[in-house]
């Protein structure tokens, strides 16, 4: 890939003005309806605003992992266990930690905290040579693995969850 940090910035500030929009469109008891499953065996069924509490930890790990790559960290991917399958188990059981803590919060708290984290991700890529967004980021699965496609993927993300969420209120339904 070459870096096109516009269509990165462009494609990250577009997606985050859709999430934001649809958050504050649910109604507030739909806010906190469960409506998909956790991932975590052990989980509880996640809300629309677990969905957003998740997005926040997704774009923080990604931008974490990032600076540690620029930094030059062999292994910036720090994800526990030594099998895919115990990779994944450790991703859900945290997934599910964050999601709980992130609970109590109100979704105008979510959001601010998810634009900070926005604002902390779009900051690091404008210090970023195009090189440097073209930089492959060891053991990241996610778009292309560099550098510059993880952090893009947080707009596929959020989209993803967007769908999942309709999804699931649209079978609790009926």
């Amino acid at each position: 890939m070459t870096a096109d940090r516009s269509a990165i910035l462009e494609t990250l500030a577009k997606q985050r003005g859709r999430l934001e929009d649809w958050s504050r469109s649910l109604d507030a008891t739909v806010l906190t309806t469960p409506c998909t499953a956790s991932e975590d065996p052990d989980g509880e069924d996640w809300s629309p605003k677990d969905h957003l509490a998740h997005l926040l930890r997704i774009e923080r790990a990604f931008l974490a992992m990032a600076k540690l790559t620029i930094k030059g960290d062999p292994a910036p991917v720090k994800i526990g266990g030594s099998t895919m399958e115990e990779k994944l188990a450790q991703v859900h059981r945290d997934n599910e930690s964050h999601v709980v803590g992130q609970r109590p919060n109100d979704l105008e708290a979510i959001l601010a905290d998810l634009a900070s984290a926005r604002a902390d991700t779009l900051a690091f890529i404008e210090t970023l040579t195009d090189e440097q967004l073209d930089q492959p980021m060891p053991g990241a699965p996610w778009a292309d693995g560099t550098i510059g496609g993880v952090l893009m993927a947080n707009a596929g993300h959020e989209h993803m969850h967007i769908s999942w969420v309709g999804e699931g209120l649209a079978a609790a339904e009926g």
